[in-house]
Order: C-alpha cells, then structure tokens, then sequence
C-alpha cells in the first residue's frame, strides 16, 4: 500500500465532497450528542486543514454548555503546538478571538497561551480503518504524543465516511484510537 499515494487521493476526494458542509453539519450534531455524557473538562482538539472537518464550533459550544449547567462546570479547549526537537504535540488553551500564530509548518496554534493537559483528545482522520486505526499526514505527530502522554488521554478520531479504508494495514507505529466518529455516527468501536 502506497500510504502518501493514498493521502493524497483521499485529501483530493475530500476537498471535492460537493456535500463536505452538510456532511460537516452531520459529524458537529454527532460530536456534539457524543460529548453529552463524557464526564471530561479539558479536551485537545486541532485547527483544520485541507478540508477537515472542523471541531472548533461544536467544542465552543461544549464549553458555553458547561456554564450552563446548575453546576458550573469550567470547560477548557486546547490546540496542538508542536514540539520540533521531540516530534510530539503540546495542548495550549484555545478560545475564539485569543491570540493565534503559525507554526512551522503555517497552521494557527494559540500564541503565549498556558499548556493545558486534555483528558480527551480529537484527532483529524485523512482515513479510517477497522481496529481504530487512522491514516494522518505521515508525521507521527498523534502516535508519538498518545505514546508518551501519562495518563494517556482518550483518542477520537473524527472523519467524513468518504475516508473509510476496508484494508489498511496499519504501521508498526500506529496506535488505534479509542472512539472514531464520523457523519453517520460512531464508526468504531462498533
């Protein structure tokens, strides 16, 4: 299997959804019904790029939900800032309008923001598999963070059902995620 091969035609076909806004509409109603009982306070998501689904929208409201309760609940989010020497992610608090940059390799992250230690974490999918395996970008970035985070944070994969892939035979490296959802709901574990 021709792993960059396969990113690239599934980033090309996403892009191409003629339906990816009400698709994405679908995954936002589905992450936000899936989130209604997880008892977490602080969950890690990221900033879309190349047509991901977007989990920001869902996740602020997540946040005003839990000043909404009768009792209060102090809901934080955080975003990726990556850690160049070790190839891993960090999570900094993130809420709309704060101050963003761009990182090395030109996606937003929060800027001069504290670390935030999420115990949910949403990670974007380029495809899915069988097993709660993901196909990402090729960095390593998510494995290599879910393998040294103590404890390790919960992993939510979130995808468009185009991304779906029967047969992928994941890396020695790879970690299945615990959860992935996508536009017609809970994809794994089934």
């Amino acid at each position: 299997m021709d792993k960059a091969a396969l990113r690239r035609a599934l980033i090309a076909e996403r892009m191409d959804l003629p339906d990816r806004l009400l698709r994405a509409e679908h995954l936002r109603q589905v992450m936000r019904i899936w989130l209604v009982n997880r008892p977490d306070t602080v969950i890690g998501a990221y900033w879309p790029i190349k047509g991901e689904f977007d989990p920001l929208p869902a996740l602020h409201r997540w946040k005003e939900d839990g000043e909404l309760l009768d009792e209060l609940q102090l809901r934080r989010i955080g975003l990726p800032v990556v850690d160049k020497q070790n190839k891993t992610l960090s999570f900094h608090s993130w809420h709309p309008g704060c101050p963003m940059e761009e990182d090395a390799y030109g996606i937003p992250k929060p800027k001069d923001t504290e670390a935030i230690v999420p115990t949910l974490i949403f990670v974007p999918c380029v495809g899915y598999a069988p097993g709660g395996y993901r196909l990402g970008y090729g960095g390593g970035f998510y494995d290599r963070t879910l393998a040294t985070l103590r404890p390790r944070p919960f992993a939510v994969g979130l995808g468009f059902t185009h991304g779906y892939l029967d047969d992928f035979e994941p890396g020695e490296f790879d970690l299945p995620l615990d959860t992935i959802l996508n536009d017609n709901g809970v994809v794994w574990p089934i």
